[in-house]
This record gives structure tokens, sequence and C-alpha cells, in this order.
């Protein structure tokens, strides 16, 4: 079976692995939707989530502090035309691309040997889109069915890089931080799981590193 790679600090510990989901399992493509909002008449639109009032409606919905009603709505305010929900969802999806197989058949071999967990800030409007996807590509009925729990944010009302959603999902799982890696690519995350005393690995993907690359 696969095995952690040398370099992974304490890899000879770890037991558990949390996963991050999109840009370490499922690929993205942010420009994307940044195009297509900007084609629907947007007239400013913030990529990385800046302290600007569209990067706050973002991070509520990833928090599951707005419904998808609230949401169009909220958003419509941005737009220099009417748009439509099934616009914006359209639009809003575009960012998602596929889930490499290799990637699914990687964790299908590796929860032999490790229990595995998926920890993703992400919303409810993509959650539907990619989990859709998933189950018609891999077979599976949800998340829950590959790893032994599925944890978003949207649901929790928790977000990563705050403490609170690593000491819950760490709870819940009855995991041991010292034997848990959790692999995601954004450093801010990688930060706030070390503060819990969990092992990070920051994947970089801008640099072509692959998730599939961390086990031999």
């Amino acid at each position: 079976m696969p095995k952690l790679i040398p370099s992974i600090p304490h890899h000879e510990l770890i037991k558990n692995i949390i996963f991050d989901f999109g840009g370490v399992l499922c690929d993205l493509d942010v420009r994307r939707t940044e195009k297509k909002f900007v084609e629907m008449g947007l007239r400013k639109f913030d990529p990385e989530h800046s302290k600007s009032d569209m990067g706050d409606l973002f991070r509520q919905l990833e928090g599951g502090k707005l419904s998808i009603r609230q949401f169009h709505n909220a958003l419509k305010t941005f737009f220099i035309r009417p748009v439509s929900d099934n616009e914006i969802d359209e639009a809003w999806n575009d960012l998602l691309l596929e889930i490499p197989e290799v990637r699914i058949r990687l964790l299908e071999k590796i929860r032999k040997d490790y229990r595995i967990f998926l920890l993703s800030n992400s919303n409810e409007i993509h959650y539907h889109k990619y989990l859709s996807d998933f189950t018609k590509k891999f077979g599976y009925k949800n998340f829950n069915d590959l790893f032994e729990k599925a944890f978003f944010s949207f649901q929790l009302h928790l977000q990563k890089p705050d403490r609170e959603v690593f000491e819950y999902v760490l709870k819940a799982g009855e995991m041991t931080p010292s034997e848990t890696l959790f692999i995601d690519d954004t450093i801010q995350h990688i930060e706030g799981a070390n503060k819990t005393g969990i092992t990070g690995y920051h994947l970089k993907i801008k640099e072509g590193e692959q998730v599939t690359d961390l086990f031999l």
C-alpha cells in the first residue's frame, strides 16, 4: 500500500490524514468564474477573497451564514443588469474543474492503512455540483462512503483557518493531533492546523506539486 514519503514531518507517526478538497483533490480555476461574471455585467470581482463586500459575501456563504436565496439576492446587486439565479449558479460553479481519477484511486488504497478525512471550506452551491460529478464519475453515494468522515464549512458553521474547526474535527474523529496530518494548498490553513498540534503540509499546487506526489 502507498505510504507517506519520508520528507513529510513525523511521517512514521501519522495514522490519520485530513485532506482539503478544492485544489488538493478537485482542480479549480477561479478565473473561469471571474470571466463569466464579467460577461454577465459584474462591476467588479475579487478572486482572492479580500476584505471587499463581495469577498465577505463569499465567506458568509462558506460559513453557512447565508442561505442560497440570500446569496443570490445579495450578489445580484453587484451586476449592472438583471441576472437570474441559474446564471449565477452556472457561473459560480464554472471554477470547479475535474476530480482526477488518480487521486480517488490513491485514496481508495491509502484508506487501508490510514484513517482519512475531508475538511473543506465550501458552500452549498458548489457542494451540490461537485457531489453530483463525484457520484456520477466514481459511483459513491456521498463523500462519507470514501472518507471516514467529510466535513464542510457551510454545514459546520466553522471555517479554516480558525482553530475551532480543527479542534472540532479532531474531537469528532477521535484523533490525536500528533498522529494527524493535514494537507492543504493554502498556507494560512496549514498555520491554523499547526496551532492545534496537527502536522500540516502545504501542497504547492502553483509549482505543480500534486497530492499523489506525497505517497510512495
